[in-house]
């Protein structure tokens, strides 16, 4: 399972994938990849 992030590439801060798309000069889409998986 995986989920997208924003980030602008300045500063380093998230933002909202749909922003980071719209300014893609200078923001990246990032995929997180999660697991199912439960710590015990």
């Amino acid at each position: 399972m995986a989920h997208k992030i924003g980030r602008s590439a300045k500063t380093g801060k998230f933002t909202s994938v749909k922003k980071a798309q719209q300014y893609s000069s200078t923001h990246v889409v990032e995929t997180i990849k999660t697991s199912n998986k439960k710590g015990k």
